[in-house]
């Protein structure tokens, strides 16, 4: 160790006097030019050749003290070890200048530009050097690709005795690339299980003609087995409309990139009968076996199917990514499952002493038409109902009012405080016009009651709640109000709906459908004849949607300022800061739609600490996947986010972003965008 801490302090003197060479030699050049500079360059070279001494002197103190203490409490083996260290070892300041590298450093590095390595090393150390010192932590453990090897860099800080809280570092440089490689071809060959459904077949296949139906299986399966043939996967017909599908998990990244074609190829699959045939498909890597990953595959499955199908989910750390989703939900024809839901949900309500109704935050008139609808059922079963309402919002506001002069629903509407101290063991949990945990009106109901029924109509998010004893959620329904409505006419016990009541219901559904353009049916007229029989005042329905001046300026400057997309896509921001920022976003959107060749629109608003979006669509996009990937969720004509954490023209920026990922616009429109 004595001759590596000589040869140390040698190349210091060395180095010097290099320096002090160039230096002279300046000097004479000055001096040939302009001879009054002789004897100020003689001054001037003394000066500096005894500040080297002095300094020189100093450094060699003070290297010779640092690598004595390296060696002070190590034996003999220890300090042959250290010189002769099989991995590449440096010795530097925190303020990244090299004291001593090890032989094995310079051979390894030969090649690359260590320099700037150093640099970032040293960056690294300064950043983090204090809090961990002031956690007595001295461990250094950093990973770094330099060149084409990857490096682990294991290390300690050492105090100077010198100056104190001056430090030094000690790294090794331990070369794991071939552990890396052999991680990743590890993780590469994992398998990962799919499972690929055929949407409605049973009721699909019964529309073909006997003789069309070999035909279009055939090509199904054509499509199914030359798609997964391109990531080697193995592919297995579990049932007639399902299979199985295994493959490593290095294709994973293949699939993502190609965003699933195979949905759209089914979609192409040309029928006389006009029939569209789609398929569901989920991929999992969760679990240690294929069977956990299978049972994982399931559970996404149900999630792609809550959704209306047509389209794909990867579930992979605990996360769900989605893809496709771009065909209209098919209305069911029977009715056979409300008739069985609604025998079902009068059962459980039987079973319980009272009913707590639930909606979403800030609920809008088809979440009340719906509690009021279900209110309703639970009276005339004889239970005690309350509705748990947090917040009153604009949206409502005139229906509130209309609502506060019957004296029935004084104590009908609670707050979650008083819903909290009314439950018991035996009260039932009715949620409606949500399924998600983060989006009920008071969260906390769900950890304490252990029945809990769902209604609902949007596609079915990652954010489900579990355990629910009875979900009714059908997705080509047009509102949370039109499936209650039908629960009430298939129920045993004769419903008797007040007028106010049936009201809400019909405001519901006509909120959601705007009007009865989007998203309407056949069950969804005969939700509304039914509702009109029961004396339904179309009059002052429209009262509680009608705006004032004020709002429709408000919504006529939002559409002004509109910027479009690729000529077809909408895009506003409103400045308000009132209470109902969510509501003008949304009328706004929607007036956005009745612009000839807008095909998409979303408005942007700041709603306290959040930027609400509404977007909406006719149907060619599908502005829930956009949402969905900020947050939110919907339908694929009406959807809705609220982003925390970023700037309004941050998150329209990133909106843009996912417009584009989803829709797939050419970059030069991009560009100009």
């Amino acid at each position: 160790m004595q001759n590596n801490n000589r040869k140390v302090l040698d190349t210091l003197v060395s180095r010097t006097k290099i320096y002090l060479a160039l230096i002279f030699i300046l000097l004479v050049i000055l001096c040939i030019q302009n001879i009054k500079m002789i004897y100020p360059s003689i001054a001037i070279y003394i000066a500096i050749v005894g500040y080297s001494y002095y300094t020189n002197n100093k450094r060699k103190s003070e290297i010779s003290e640092t690598l004595q203490e390296l060696t002070l409490t190590v034996d003999s083996t220890a300090k042959t070890s250290l010189i002769n260290s099989p991995f590449p070892l440096i010795i530097l300041e925190t303020d990244g200048t090299i004291i001593w590298r090890s032989s094995k450093f310079t051979s390894e590095f030969a090649n690359v530009d260590i320099s700037t390595y150093i640099d970032d090393l040293k960056n690294e150390i300064q950043k983090d050097i204090k809090e961990n010192i002031k956690n007595n932590n001295r461990d250094i453990e950093k990973n770094m690709t330099i060149g084409q090897k990857d490096y682990k860099i294991i290390g300690r800080y050492i105090e100077s005795k010198k100056k104190k809280k001056e430090y030094m570092v000690i790294l090794y440089f331990l070369d794991y690339t071939e552990n890396n490689k052999l991680q990743k071809e590890y993780q590469d060959s994992k398998s990962c299980v799919g499972i690929i459904m055929v949407d409605n077949y049973e009721e699909t296949m019964q529309r073909l003609e006997s003789e069309e139906k070999p035909q279009v299986i055939a090509e199904i399966e054509k499509y199914i087995y030359e798609w997964t043939n391109q990531t080697n996967g193995i592919l297995l017909k579990k049932e007639k409309d399902r299979y199985v599908y295994i493959f490593e998990q290095r294709y994973l990244n293949f699939i993502k990139e190609d965003k699933f074609s195979l949905l759209d190829k089914i979609k192409e699959i040309n029928v006389k009968e006009k029939v569209q045939f789609t398929i569901s498909m989920a991929i999992s890597n969760e679990g240690e076996t294929d069977k956990e990953k299978y049972k994982s595959a399931q559970v996404a499955m149900d999630v792609v199917l809550g959704r209306g199908g047509d389209q794909a989910v990867i579930r992979e750390n605990d996360n769900y990514k989605f893809f496709g989703g771009r065909t209209q939900e098919v209305e069911k024809r029977t009715k056979v499952k409300a008739r069985v839901v609604a025998n079902a949900l009068q059962n459980l309500i039987e079973e319980s002493k009272k009913v707590m109704i639930m909606g979403h935050t800030n609920p809008d008139m088809d979440c009340m038409g719906a509690s009021l609808g279900i209110y309703r059922l639970a009276r005339t079963l004889g239970k005690n109902a309350y509705i748990v309402c947090e917040t009153q919002t604009p949206s409502i506001e005139s229906f509130r009012k209309t609502l506060e002069r019957e004296a029935e629903y004084e104590d009908v509407i609670i707050n979650k405080e008083v819903a909290l101290e009314n439950i018991d063991e035996d009260t039932l949990l009715v949620v409606v016009d949500t399924h998600k945990v983060g989006y009920v009106s008071a969260s906390e109901l769900l950890e304490k009651i252990p029945k809990i029924v769902i209604i609902d109509h949007h596609r079915r998010s990652a954010d489900f709640i579990e355990n629910a004893t009875l979900v009714f959620q059908e997705v080509y329904a047009s509102s949370a109000s039109e499936l209650v409505t039908e629960l009430l006419q298939y129920v045993e016990q004769k419903i008797d709906l007040k007028t106010i009541e049936a009201e809400s219901l019909y405001a519901g559904i006509m909120m959601d459908t705007k009007n009865f353009t989007f998203k309407t049916g056949v069950r969804t007229f005969e939700a509304a004849a039914y509702l009109r029989r029961c004396g339904v005042d179309i009059i002052q329905v429209k009262k509680w949607f009608q705006s004032d001046l004020q709002s429709y300026n408000k919504i006529a400057d939002i559409v002004k300022r509109a910027e479009l997309i690729n000529n077809t896509i909408a895009i506003s921001i409103y400045d308000g800061k009132e209470k109902d920022v969510n509501v003008v976003c949304a009328k706004a959107a929607d007036e956005l739609l009745t612009i000839s060749d807008i095909t998409a629109s979303f408005v942007m608003g700041r709603l306290g600490e959040k930027v609400c979006i509404s977007g909406r669509s006719i149907g060619d996009i599908n502005v829930q996947i956009i949402l969905e990937k900020m947050g939110g969720g919907g339908h694929i004509t009406l959807a809705g986010a609220q982003v925390e954490g970023m700037t309004i023209e941050e998150v329209k920026q990133e909106l843009i972003r996912q417009i584009y990922e989803e829709v797939g616009f050419e970059d030069e429109e991009k560009e100009k965008n």
